[in-house]
Order: C-alpha cells, then sequence, then structure tokens
C-alpha cells in the first residue's frame, strides 16, 4: 500500500508531471502545449502568419479537449464525492497517451490524438487543482500565477529592513516548490521526448497515478 505523500512532494510531482508533460508535446507533438493550452494560441498564430502552415489549426483543438477535460472533472468529482478519482484517472489517460504513442504516434493523425490524449490528463489536473485547491501549495499546471506571487513575496522580503516578513517568506517557499517541480518535469520532459518520442508520456502516467494511489490513504 502506497502511504500518504506530505503535501510538498504532492506538490512537487504533480508540477514536474505537467512540466514533463507541457515539454513532452512541444517537442515530440509539433510544438503543442498540453498543459498551457492558451499558449497554443500564439503558436497557431505564428505557424498561421509566419509559415503558412495549413495545419496549425490543429493547435486550437487543445482548447475543446481541455475544456472537456475539465468539466469531465467537474462531473466526476460531483458524482464521486472524493478527489482522488480524478488523479487515478488522470494516469490512466497519461498511461494510456504514452501506451498508443507506441504504435501510432509516428504518423501526423496519431500523433495529434496523443498530444490531445495528453492535453484531456492535464484537463483533469487543472480540474483538481481548482476544485481541491487546498490539497496543493497551489496551481500545478500553469505556472504565471505562480511566478508572480512568489515575486510579489520576495518584493515583500526585499523591502523590509530586518526582521523579514514570515507571511511571505512562507509562500515563497511553497512557491519555489511550485516552480523547482514544473522545471524539475521540463527537463527530463524534453530530453525523453527528444529521445524516444511522446511514448515518453508514460512517465508523467505513471507519477500521477502514485499521486492518486497515495492521495486515497
Amino acid at each position: 500500500m502506497i502511504p500518504k505523500m506530505k503535501i510538498g512532494w504532492f506538490t512537487f510531482l504533480l508540477a514536474a508531471a505537467a512540466g514533463f508533460c507541457d515539454t513532452a508535446t512541444f517537442v515530440a507533438g509539433n510544438e503543442t502545449f498540453s498543459a498551457h493550452v492558451t499558449g497554443n494560441f500564439i503558436i497557431f498564430a505564428a505557424q498561421a502568419v509566419l509559415n503558412g502552415d495549413p495545419s496549425a489549426w490543429v493547435k486550437l483543438l487543445t482548447f475543446p479537449v481541455f475544456v472537456l477535460a475539465v468539466m469531465t472533472g467537474g462531473w466526476l468529482s460531483d458524482r464521486a464525492g472524493k478527489h482522488y478519482p480524478l488523479l487515478l484517472i488522470e494516469g490512466i489517460v497519461l498511461l494510456l497517451a504514452g501506451g498508443l504513442a507506441f504504435g501510432i504516434a509516428a504518423n501526423p493523425a496519431g500523433n495529434t490524438l496523443v498530444v490531445m490524449i495528453t492535453t484531456f490528463g492535464m484537463g483533469l489536473q487543472n480540474a483538481f487543482g481548482k476544485l481541491f485547491a487546498k490539497k496543493t501549495y497551489g496551481p500545478t499546471t500553469m505556472m504565471t500565477g505562480n511566478v508572480t506571487q512568489a515575486s510579489l513575496d520576495l518584493g515583500r522580503l526585499l523591502s523590509r529592513r530586518s526582521g523579514g516578513d514570515p507571511t511571505a517568506s512562507e509562500s515563497l517557499k511553497k512557491h519555489a516548490v511550485l516552480l523547482g517541480g514544473f522545471l524539475a518535469g521540463c527537463l527530463p520532459g524534453g530530453l525523453l521526448s527528444e529521445k524516444m518520442g511522446l511514448e515518453a508520456v508514460l512517465a508523467p502516467g505513471l507519477i500521477v497515478l502514485v499521486c492518486g494511489l497515495a492521495d486515497r490513504q
């Protein structure tokens, strides 16, 4: 039986899984973000305008897939009455994406399907973060807000002439876990996906599955 996981490690691992997936789909999935889906609007515009790429519109598919995943996460949560099914299902979805990649990611349509399945998994993790915000130190998939808060905390600490600000210091430490976890996922996500393709998504799938099992305890 997997023991209950401390919130710090829980937060770090979920952020790492998101960083891994986001980088993996960007590197091996035709420069598509699976966690920061709004970034795909910019990639779409850049590819359409600068390169005249007719397939750029595929980037826009991530948005309805993401929305559907979040809605599904809310629906599952309302009926389950507990938070853990979301992470367990997310883990299974990411494992499915990584497993399918072995057989279909070599062709463009298959590659896109794997990216969309991964995006669906990230949508579930976003839903988990919104519905059960106290389970982690903050959002584990989108880092802009975390960087903003960490910057505010750092500014408050530096503006103090003496004694420091305990509240800002504690908040900065928590956001450092989030940012550090995301970065820790981005690096292997880029390396492994460059070497083996979208099959690398199996790794964050296992991580999220472990988090889901630990969160049941």
